[in-house]
Protein backbone atom coordinates (compact mmCIF):
# COMPACT_ATOMS: atom_id res chain seq x y z
CA UNK A 1 0.00 0.00 0.00
CA UNK A 2 1.82 3.07 -0.97
CA UNK A 3 1.55 6.29 1.13
CA UNK A 4 0.31 9.86 1.88
CA UNK A 5 2.78 12.26 0.74
CA UNK A 6 3.51 16.12 -0.02
CA UNK A 7 5.54 16.76 -3.25
CA UNK A 8 6.86 19.88 -4.43
CA UNK A 9 9.58 21.15 -7.28
CA UNK A 10 9.84 19.44 -10.30
CA UNK A 11 8.44 15.91 -11.40
CA UNK A 12 9.72 15.18 -14.46
CA UNK A 13 10.96 12.03 -15.68
CA UNK A 14 13.98 13.44 -16.00
CA UNK A 15 14.24 15.06 -12.66
CA UNK A 16 15.63 14.21 -8.99
CA UNK A 17 13.49 12.91 -6.59
CA UNK A 18 14.39 13.23 -2.81
CA UNK A 19 12.02 11.33 -0.61
CA UNK A 20 12.08 12.12 3.53
CA UNK A 21 11.29 9.56 5.86
CA UNK A 22 10.24 11.45 9.23
CA UNK A 23 10.89 10.10 12.82
CA UNK A 24 8.67 8.05 15.19
CA UNK A 25 7.06 11.32 16.64
CA UNK A 26 6.69 12.69 13.14
CA UNK A 27 5.02 12.76 9.89
CA UNK A 28 5.13 14.47 6.70
CA UNK A 29 4.76 18.05 8.00
CA UNK A 30 7.70 18.42 10.19
CA UNK A 31 9.46 18.28 7.00
CA UNK A 32 7.44 21.14 5.38
CA UNK A 33 10.59 23.36 5.24
CA UNK A 34 13.17 20.71 3.77
CA UNK A 35 10.46 20.18 0.96
CA UNK A 36 10.34 23.79 -0.08
CA UNK A 37 14.26 24.30 0.17
CA UNK A 38 15.02 21.13 -2.22
CA UNK A 39 11.97 22.19 -4.50
CA UNK A 40 13.70 25.46 -4.47
CA UNK A 41 17.45 24.25 -5.73
CA UNK A 42 15.36 22.10 -8.43
CA UNK A 43 14.69 18.80 -6.88
CA UNK A 44 11.57 16.98 -6.75
CA UNK A 45 10.67 16.59 -3.24
CA UNK A 46 8.73 13.93 -1.51
CA UNK A 47 7.61 14.14 2.24
CA UNK A 48 5.71 10.76 3.39
CA UNK A 49 3.77 9.69 6.46
CA UNK A 50 4.87 6.25 7.28
CA UNK A 51 2.48 3.37 8.06
CA UNK A 52 -0.03 4.79 10.60
CA UNK A 53 0.59 8.32 10.27
CA UNK A 54 -1.34 11.31 9.34
CA UNK A 55 -3.21 10.27 6.11
CA UNK A 56 -1.30 6.90 6.00
CA UNK A 57 -3.40 3.87 6.96
CA UNK A 58 -1.90 0.86 9.13
CA UNK A 59 0.17 1.12 12.02
CA UNK A 60 3.04 -1.15 10.72
CA UNK A 61 3.09 -3.94 12.90
CA UNK A 62 6.20 -5.85 10.97
CA UNK A 63 8.52 -2.85 11.87
CA UNK A 64 11.05 -1.66 9.55
CA UNK A 65 10.70 -4.21 6.58
CA UNK A 66 7.13 -3.36 6.49
CA UNK A 67 7.65 0.46 6.58
CA UNK A 68 10.28 -0.20 3.74
CA UNK A 69 8.02 -1.94 1.36
CA UNK A 70 5.78 0.82 1.75
CA UNK A 71 8.41 3.60 0.96
CA UNK A 72 8.90 0.85 -2.61
CA UNK A 73 4.98 1.17 -2.98
CA UNK A 74 4.90 4.58 -3.03
CA UNK A 75 8.02 4.91 -5.61
CA UNK A 76 6.18 2.72 -7.75
CA UNK A 77 2.58 4.26 -7.82
CA UNK A 78 4.97 7.56 -8.54
CA UNK A 79 6.43 5.74 -11.60
CA UNK A 80 10.21 6.36 -9.84
CA UNK A 81 12.75 4.10 -10.22
CA UNK A 82 15.39 5.34 -8.28
CA UNK A 83 15.11 8.34 -5.56
CA UNK A 84 17.54 9.83 -2.84
CA UNK A 85 16.17 8.74 0.78
CA UNK A 86 16.53 11.77 3.57
CA UNK A 87 15.93 9.77 6.90
CA UNK A 88 15.37 11.16 10.05
CA UNK A 89 15.52 9.03 13.47
CA UNK A 90 13.49 5.98 12.50
CA UNK A 91 13.15 7.53 8.85
CA UNK A 92 16.92 7.04 8.52
CA UNK A 93 16.55 3.77 10.03
CA UNK A 94 13.37 2.90 7.30
CA UNK A 95 16.13 4.31 4.61
CA UNK A 96 18.74 2.20 5.66
CA UNK A 97 16.00 -1.26 4.97
CA UNK A 98 15.07 0.11 2.05
CA UNK A 99 18.65 0.29 0.75
CA UNK A 100 19.41 -3.14 1.97
CA UNK A 101 16.67 -4.85 0.29
CA UNK A 102 16.48 -2.95 -2.89
CA UNK A 103 19.57 -1.15 -3.87
CA UNK A 104 19.18 -0.41 -7.17
CA UNK A 105 16.53 1.67 -6.18
CA UNK A 106 18.33 4.11 -4.27
CA UNK A 107 20.28 7.02 -5.35
CA UNK A 108 21.95 8.49 -2.17
CA UNK A 109 21.44 8.53 1.48
CA UNK A 110 21.15 11.06 4.15
CA UNK A 111 21.01 9.28 7.37
CA UNK A 112 20.18 12.05 9.76
CA UNK A 113 20.41 11.63 13.76
CA UNK A 114 19.82 7.75 13.29
CA UNK A 115 21.82 4.88 14.31
CA UNK A 116 22.06 1.11 12.55
CA UNK A 117 21.01 -0.95 15.46
CA UNK A 118 18.57 0.13 18.37
CA UNK A 119 20.23 -2.46 20.24
CA UNK A 120 19.74 -5.80 21.85
CA UNK A 121 16.17 -5.68 23.14
CA UNK A 122 16.65 -7.15 26.54
CA UNK A 123 19.81 -4.19 27.25
CA UNK A 124 19.34 -1.96 30.29
CA UNK A 125 19.78 1.34 28.02
CA UNK A 126 17.24 0.13 25.71
CA UNK A 127 14.57 -0.90 28.50
CA UNK A 128 15.11 2.29 30.10
CA UNK A 129 14.52 3.98 26.93
CA UNK A 130 11.31 2.53 26.02
CA UNK A 131 9.87 2.70 29.74
CA UNK A 132 10.41 6.32 29.38
CA UNK A 133 8.43 6.56 26.47
CA UNK A 134 5.36 4.66 27.20
CA UNK A 135 5.21 6.21 30.88
CA UNK A 136 3.50 9.44 29.96
CA UNK A 137 0.86 7.30 27.80
CA UNK A 138 0.75 4.50 30.38
CA UNK A 139 -0.52 7.37 33.37
CA UNK A 140 -2.64 8.41 30.25
CA UNK A 141 -1.80 11.63 29.72
CA UNK A 142 -1.49 10.63 25.92
CA UNK A 143 0.18 11.86 22.85
CA UNK A 144 0.61 15.47 24.02
CA UNK A 145 1.67 14.72 27.34
CA UNK A 146 4.53 12.40 26.21
CA UNK A 147 5.27 15.33 23.75
CA UNK A 148 5.48 17.80 26.37
CA UNK A 149 7.53 15.19 28.36
CA UNK A 150 9.94 14.15 25.49
CA UNK A 151 10.68 17.33 22.89
CA UNK A 152 12.07 19.90 25.32
CA UNK A 153 15.23 17.19 26.74
CA UNK A 154 15.96 16.34 23.25
CA UNK A 155 16.65 19.82 21.77
CA UNK A 156 19.64 20.99 21.61
CA UNK A 157 21.26 25.28 23.04
CA UNK A 158 20.45 26.28 19.49
CA UNK A 159 17.06 25.43 18.94
CA UNK A 160 14.29 27.48 17.11
CA UNK A 161 11.65 27.96 19.18
CA UNK A 162 9.43 27.94 16.19
CA UNK A 163 10.91 24.50 14.71
CA UNK A 164 10.03 23.49 18.71
CA UNK A 165 7.02 24.21 18.69
CA UNK A 166 6.62 22.28 15.23
CA UNK A 167 8.30 19.05 16.16
CA UNK A 168 5.86 19.03 20.12
CA UNK A 169 2.82 19.97 17.72
CA UNK A 170 3.35 16.99 15.37
CA UNK A 171 4.00 14.86 17.90
CA UNK A 172 0.85 15.33 20.00
CA UNK A 173 -0.80 14.55 16.79
CA UNK A 174 0.50 10.81 16.26
CA UNK A 175 -2.14 7.86 16.75
CA UNK A 176 -1.02 6.08 20.21
CA UNK A 177 -1.88 3.03 18.78
CA UNK A 178 0.97 3.86 15.89
CA UNK A 179 3.43 5.34 18.45
CA UNK A 180 3.39 2.01 20.32
CA UNK A 181 3.62 -0.27 17.73
CA UNK A 182 6.44 1.14 16.28
CA UNK A 183 8.04 2.16 19.37
CA UNK A 184 7.84 -1.66 19.89
CA UNK A 185 9.67 -2.59 16.32
CA UNK A 186 12.27 -0.57 16.67
CA UNK A 187 13.69 -2.30 19.62
CA UNK A 188 14.59 -5.45 17.13
CA UNK A 189 15.42 -2.73 14.43
CA UNK A 190 19.67 -3.97 13.39
CA UNK A 191 21.74 -3.08 10.21
CA UNK A 192 25.05 -2.95 11.42
CA UNK A 193 26.04 -5.29 8.99
CA UNK A 194 24.23 -3.96 5.99
CA UNK A 195 26.73 -0.48 6.47
CA UNK A 196 29.68 -1.98 4.45
CA UNK A 197 27.10 -2.86 1.48
CA UNK A 198 25.70 0.42 1.22
CA UNK A 199 27.43 1.42 -2.48
CA UNK A 200 25.84 4.97 -2.73
CA UNK A 201 26.78 8.44 -1.85
CA UNK A 202 25.71 8.64 1.77
CA UNK A 203 25.90 12.06 4.42
CA UNK A 204 25.88 10.47 8.16
CA UNK A 205 24.36 14.06 9.42
CA UNK A 206 24.52 14.96 13.31
CA UNK A 207 23.45 17.17 15.90
CA UNK A 208 26.12 18.44 17.87
CA UNK A 209 24.03 17.73 21.01
CA UNK A 210 22.11 14.83 20.12
CA UNK A 211 21.95 12.25 22.94
CA UNK A 212 19.61 10.04 21.02
CA UNK A 213 21.67 9.31 18.45
CA UNK A 214 25.13 10.75 19.52
CA UNK A 215 27.73 12.29 17.18
CA UNK A 216 29.99 9.12 17.50
CA UNK A 217 27.18 7.04 16.48
CA UNK A 218 27.07 8.74 12.97
CA UNK A 219 30.86 9.23 12.41
CA UNK A 220 30.93 5.65 13.40
CA UNK A 221 28.45 4.77 10.62
CA UNK A 222 29.94 7.31 7.95
CA UNK A 223 33.44 4.74 8.65
CA UNK A 224 31.35 1.49 7.86
CA UNK A 225 29.83 2.67 5.02
CA UNK A 226 32.18 2.89 1.64
CA UNK A 227 33.09 6.75 0.76
CA UNK A 228 30.50 8.00 2.92
CA UNK A 229 30.89 11.41 4.64
CA UNK A 230 29.80 12.87 8.45
CA UNK A 231 29.17 15.92 8.83
CA UNK A 232 27.78 17.62 12.47
CA UNK A 233 24.92 20.74 13.17
CA UNK A 234 26.65 23.02 15.81
CA UNK A 235 23.94 23.68 18.22
CA UNK A 236 21.44 21.22 17.21
CA UNK A 237 20.01 18.82 19.12
CA UNK A 238 18.22 15.24 17.65
CA UNK A 239 15.46 17.17 15.68
CA UNK A 240 18.19 18.95 13.96
CA UNK A 241 16.11 19.47 10.75
CA UNK A 242 13.86 21.84 12.52
CA UNK A 243 16.21 22.96 15.00
CA UNK A 244 18.72 24.42 12.88
CA UNK A 245 16.38 24.68 9.42
CA UNK A 246 18.60 26.78 7.46
CA UNK A 247 22.06 24.29 8.31
CA UNK A 248 20.55 21.20 7.97
CA UNK A 249 18.48 22.19 4.91
CA UNK A 250 21.97 23.55 3.40
CA UNK A 251 24.07 20.26 4.26
CA UNK A 252 21.29 18.28 2.74
CA UNK A 253 21.37 20.25 -0.42
CA UNK A 254 24.70 21.01 -1.25
CA UNK A 255 25.19 17.36 -0.41
CA UNK A 256 22.54 15.95 -2.93
CA UNK A 257 23.57 18.74 -5.57
CA UNK A 258 26.91 17.26 -5.53
CA UNK A 259 25.94 13.56 -6.38
CA UNK A 260 23.03 14.32 -7.95
CA UNK A 261 23.85 15.88 -10.92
Amino acid sequence: MSLAFTRSGPSSPTGRPVILLHGIGGGKAIWAGSVAALAAAGFDAISVDLSGYGDSQGVAPGGMPVMAQAVLATMDALGLDRAALVGHSMGGMVAQEVAAVAPRRVSALVLACTSPAFGKPDGDWQARFVASRLQPLDAGQGMPGLAAALVPPMLGPAADPAGAALAARVMAAVPEATYRAVLAAIVSFDRRAALPAIAVPTLCLAGEHDRTAPPKVLRGMAERIPGARYAELAGAGHIANVETPAAFDAAVTAFLNEVLP
